[in-house]
């Protein structure tokens, strides 16, 4: 005998009954199903293939729970009462059941314990009943939802109304509508399992939870008032038809009959709610038990109909019909069609004379119409064999106004100049204006329930062979039965009967119930159970579907939904179920509450079809559906049917229903759980993205379309967190560019050793973007030292045509600290490889001085100092920040250097007009700036700087290399001997090692006589050199003037000395203007040629922005330009 075998319940698999099972269980051969592990299971008898169990979702502590102790066989031996289970959860699977197909096995969601070895949350595999047919468990259930209130209520009056012709095109369209969604809707089923749900799970799987979320409310909504629809349709069969003396208000006058009947609706449906709610509440049981007996009711009601036709074509029934002139008489207020009345050789007059005449003598004063008219009797169902289809009765439409006649076409009729239509007389009158529009939303809820099977996918058998079998079958029988039945009533019916909505002219009777064989109660009886039990069924179902949409998690207020008594029933689904199915039966007219579901309705079959087509363009991998029949010309057509559809029903009803959607759908995005399902949705955009970037060119863009692509470099601290998170908010105020955003950072160490570090500083990078809402994308790279990072950076960050063309980074504040000697110096090979790579750079300083996101400046000024020409990205950046509504009240101040002898008017003029081209509104104001001597100031910033260099060096080099470099120092000091020569030999600048483009619409100043006036705007090398020349004796003077002063001061670089002189009257010059600015943009200097010099670069732009407190340092590449041209 093999040993016992032992069973963790942590994972399972299911195991069908008909395998062979261990030994040692034989008392549980009864049981259809079971589920067991596949982790331990040790006996000899293991089925060789054990598919996965499909199990509920678990609470998270169950999900991440460790194993539990194992049950071994023998424990099973005992009674289900071992397992904490009665018997009677074995015979039937309770609501809370999530089927495991094709195995059948059920797992509950909610939390069970009590039996030996199972955690307190460890759900237990129970079993199914047996599995459902086509015919059954689809076929049946389609026929039942498609076929209801309706077909009973209202489609005798729409064919009356619309005639034969456009009541058969009204049902044409509805029903292609449904079978092209039957067949996207087949597609989408087989493709893979379809839980509890249809087409909610179809939708939000396919679409994704946006979409799915947004749908499935408003499939929801269409249920709920489905609900209401079909319980109005009720208590209208039992006030009009069955018991009219029930009513509980009652009409002092005829024009308060309407009012008196929609009252009586609102308090016979409002109880007839609060019943079938209790009925809903205490068990969905017994209505799942009832729905054969609807059904059948449904089916006898149809039969009995085609019998009365047949029995029309050789016996009519003798169904009267008053008439008045060509006007349809009710007939609740008398007995005899006529005027007077013939008995015992004396005329009298009838009851009739009295509704229309003064006094029932003969002499009396009567309605003028009823005195030019005779009184006539026609039989309301002639039969088949009458000819009544082929006349103009019934082939064409009769739409009225509201109020108006029902009137018998082709009946003579005396006119009379006034007509008379006072209180009190028995005419039958039109309650609504007619329309075809309007009877196309009326009768589109007929054609509803298709879904019916896929919601019960979980049930059957072979659900991928039975959903479009079943479902199709379905619609197409119910098509035949709608199109065959305009036929016959136009064939059959007079058509002032089929107008009269309410039967009037028959007493208040059903106009089909009198058509049926063999008694009017068959239709009655039958209707009033239909439709009662359509009712139970939308209550039952709408709460289940909220559930699931609850369940998900995917629209935040509604979780609370999710809950529900312990068995799962959703009880507070069904209360708000109940809510809302109240206002629909407040409405009172069922001819009002129609065309709401239909929007709904309609807008579920609209994006089921979308979803089939998306995912048949896609052409996924995963889309592999069973059913073939299917083409996305298919789906696209149904999906533009029922929006037509939606429109043509009501456009201000599909208007609201549509942003009712949109709302939801922005809400889902904006705050409900992010889901990953794998939709359909996804796969468009990937396919999208993948199109856009092969077009995209990956030459430079044109002008017009030049928009800062930026790359943000993040420093990390040693917890992988964001060092100056305020470069994303800067980043965020940057964006209405509309460019890309990729944010970037850099982890030192091997990918092996810091893969782990690396995830968690891109899940910090990824939260401080949604806190500063930066929208961009995120890439991290590991490498052996951060410089080369960086560069990876640069160089690889982006996709395509699709990369970044600026960089964004924070100035290295604490870089003169010795121990961040690596920091400035990544800083400015970072700022060599941004050139190198034609990008423009952008540096904040005091970079944490930055405003957030939620801050707003009242009032301010952002000034910008154009001190070269650079491409326009410094009159750019401060417009694009302006946009945004933390600089949205600043104003720009645009600052241009001149000097002395420059045309500072012309320059300002050129300015003006060039900004104005470029619709940029700014202040322009031309700053001079004097040449004056080197101050005391500038040599000893000169000194400190290049001592603090020279020192660092030593520091650094070895004994050989630090007497070489004292050769070096003592020659460079005999160099500086001659002012004048270096100079001349000084080729570098403040800003830029170029001149100002030739396009500039700003004029250059003069530099030769022969040449016109020509303005500079900035400082160029031409400028530099001039003023060299021309200043050659009195600067070598002075310079030696100035070396007796200090020693130390005749052994500095002259050409330090310059650069240094330059930043100092410049920052001054800035800090005079713009100290109180709210953000100050300057042009950045290149980096030396010579490394040596780079620590003296650092040192002039310290110097450069030296006392402001919010400073963009902005070095163009010169690619990035504004233009004048639309």
């Amino acid at each position: 005998m093999p040993p016992a075998t032992s069973v963790p319940l942590s994972a399972r698999a299911c195991v069908p009954g008909h395998r062979p099972l261990p030994s040692g269980i034989g008392p549980f051969l009864w049981l259809a199903r079971v589920c067991l592990p596949l982790g331990t299971y040790r006996g000899p008898h293991r089925p060789p293939s054990l598919p996965p169990c499909h199990l509920a979702p678990l609470a998270p502590a169950a999900r991440h729970s460790p194993a539990q102790p194992s049950m071994p066989f023998p424990e099973l031996r005992s009674a289900p009462q071992a397992l904490g289970v009665s018997v009677e959860m074995w015979s039937q699977p309770p609501a809370w059941c999530v089927s495991c197909s094709p195995w059948g096995v059920c797992c509950p969601r909610g939390a069970w314990g009590g039996a030996a070895g199972r955690g307190p949350q460890e759900p237990l595999c129970l079993f199914q009943s047996p599995r459902m047919g086509t015919f059954i468990g689809v076929y049946l259930p389609c026929l039942q939802n498609i076929l209801g209130v309706i077909l009973f209520l209202r489609l005798t009056w729409i064919v009356g109304v619309a005639g034969v012709l456009e009541s058969f095109l009204i049902v044409s369209m509805c029903c292609t509508c449904t079978m092209l969604t039957a067949i996207s809707m087949s597609a989408i089923a087989t493709n893979g399992v379809v839980p509890a749900g249809g087409s909610y799970y179809m939708i939000s799987r396919s679409l994704g939870p946006e979409f799915g979320g947004a749908v499935g409310l408003c499939f929801y909504l269409g249920t709920t008032f489905a609900g209401a629809m079909y319980i109005l349709g009720t208590i209208e069969i039992f006030l009009v038809s069955a018991l009219f003396w029930a009513a509980i208000i009652q009409a002092e006058t005829a024009e308060g009959e309407a009012a008196a009947m929609l009252h009586n609706m609102r308090v016979y449906g409002t109880c007839t709610l609060v019943l079938m709610a209790m009925v809903v509440f205490v068990g969905v049981k017994y209505v799942n038990k009832l729905a054969l007996v609807f059904l059948a009711c449904v089916v006898l009601s149809i039969l009995a109909i085609y019998a009365g036709v047949v029995k029309t074509a050789f016996d009519p029934p003798d169904i009267p019909v008053c008439l008045l002139g060509n006007r349809t008489l009710s007939r609740r207020g008398f007995d005899i069609c006529a005027k007077f009345h013939t008995a015992n050789n004396s005329t009298t007059p009838t009851a009739l004379w009295g509704l229309f005449c003064n006094s029932s003598m003969p002499s009396a004063t009567c309605d003028e119409y009823f005195a030019q008219n005779n009184v006539t009797e026609i039989q309301g169902i002639p039969g088949v064999a009458s000819g009544v289809l082929l006349g103009e009765h019934n082939l064409w439409s009769a739409y009225t106004d509201k109020g108006a006649f029902v009137e018998r076409k082709g009946t003579p009729s005396v006119p009379v100049p006034e007509e008379s239509r006072a209180s009190g007389l028995p005419y039958v009158l039109t309650d609504i204006m007619t329309y075809f529009t309007m009877l196309v939303g009326i009768y589109f809820p007929s054609v509803t329930g298709i879904m019916a099977g896929s919601n019960r996918s979980g049930d059957l058998r072979d659900a991928q062979k039975s959903i479009p079998t079943g479902t199709i079958l379905a619609i197409v029988t119910t098509s035949f039965i709608y199109l065959s039945c305009i036929v016959l009533f136009g064939a059959c019916i007079e058509g002032v009967i089929l107008r009269d909505k309410f039967g009037e002219a028959l007493q208040g009777k059903l106009v089909i119930g009198m058509l049926a064989w063999p008694s009017p109660w068959v239709i009655v009886i039958g209707s009033f159970f239909s439709t009662c039990g359509a009712g139970l069924q939308s209550l039952t179902g709408a709460p289940r579907l909220l559930q699931a949409i609850a369940r998900d998690g995917i629209i935040p207020f509604l979780q609370v939904f999710g809950h529900g008594k312990a068995n799962g029933e959703p009880t507070w689904a069904l209360l708000l179920t109940a809510l809302i199915c109240e206002t629909g039966i407040l409405i009172a007219s069922l001819d009002s509450v129609a065309p709401i579901l239909s929007m709904f309705f309609l807008m579920c079959y609209m994006f089921v079809n979308l979803a089939c087509a998306v995912q048949t363009l896609l052409r996924t991998p995963n889309w592999r559906p069973r059913f073939r029949y299917y083409h996305w010309a298919l789906s696209f057509l149904g999906m533009s049917l029922c929006l037509a559809l939606m429109f043509i029903c009501s456009w201000y009803y599909a208007l609201v229903a549509m942003l009712i959607a949109g709302c939801i759908y922005k809400y889902i995005e904006y705050r409900g759980a992010e889901k990953e399902w794998g939709d359909g949705i996804r796969g468009l955009s990937l396919n999208a993205a993948r199109y856009a970037l092969l077009r995209v060119e990956h030459g430079p863009p044109h002008t017009k379309n030049w928009r800062p692509q930026v790359l943000v470099m993040l420093n990390l601290d040693e917890e992988q967190r964001v060092k100056h998170p305020r470069l994303l908010s800067l980043t965020t105020q940057l964006k209405a560019g509309k460019g890309l955003t990729i944010v970037g950072a850099v982890l030192e160490g091997t990918y092996l050793d810091k893969h782990v570090e690396a995830q968690r500083a891109e899940e910090n990078i990824r939260s401080l973007m949604g806190v500063e809402k930066t929208k961009g994308f995120c890439q991290l790279v590991v490498s052996s030292n951060l410089r080369d990072g960086m560069s990876h950076l640069i160089q690889s960050a982006g996709l395509g045509g699709m990369k970044h063309n600026t960089v964004l980074m924070a100035w290295p504040e604490s870089w003169k600290q010795e121990d961040n000697t690596f920091s400035w110096k990544n800083f400015v090979e970072t700022v060599r490889d941004t050139t190198a790579a034609q990008q423009a750079l952008l540096v904040a300083k005091n970079v944490d001085l930055f405003p957030q996101n939620q801050e707003r400046f009242g009032d301010g000024d952002i000034d910008v100092w154009w001190v070269v020409h650079d491409g326009g990205l410094l009159m750019l950046l401060p417009f694009l920040l302006r946009q945004h509504k933390v600089w949205r009240k600043c104003r720009m101040r645009i600052f241009t250097v001149a000097q002395v002898d420059d045309n500072s008017i012309q320059m300002k003029k050129d300015l003006q007009v060039f900004l104005y081209h470029l619709r940029i509104s700014a202040e322009v104001e031309v700053v001079e700036m004097v040449e004056n001597d080197i101050s005391a100031f500038t040599y000893e910033k000169t000194l400190m700087m290049e001592q603090r260099s020279q020192m660092l060096k030593q520091m650094q080099l070895s004994k050989t290399e630090r007497e070489r470099e004292v050769i070096q120092f003592g020659d460079l000091k005999s160099q500086n001997g001659s002012c004048c020569h270096a100079l001349l030999s000084h080729q570098a600048q403040l800003i830029h090692d170029r001149n100002t483009a030739s396009h500039s619409v700003v004029a250059t100043r003069t530099q030769a006589p022969s040449t016109p006036d020509k303005v500079q705007m900035t400082w160029t090398k031409e400028k530099l050199i001039a003023e060299k020349y021309k200043n050659k004796e009195p600067g070598v003077s002075g310079f030696k003037d100035l070396f007796s002063l200090k020693p130390e001061w005749g052994n500095l670089n002259q050409s330090n000395v310059r650069r240094m002189h330059t930043a100092v009257k410049l920052n001054g010059v800035v800090l005079s203007r713009s100290r109180g600015a709210q953000l100050v943009l300057l042009n950045m200097p290149g980096p030396p040629r010579n490394r040596q010099g780079d620590e003296n670069y650092m040192e002039f732009l310290e110097v450069l922005t030296e006392g402001l407190n919010r400073v963009l340092l902005v070095r163009g590449s010169g690619r990035e330009v504004v233009t004048i041209y639309s």
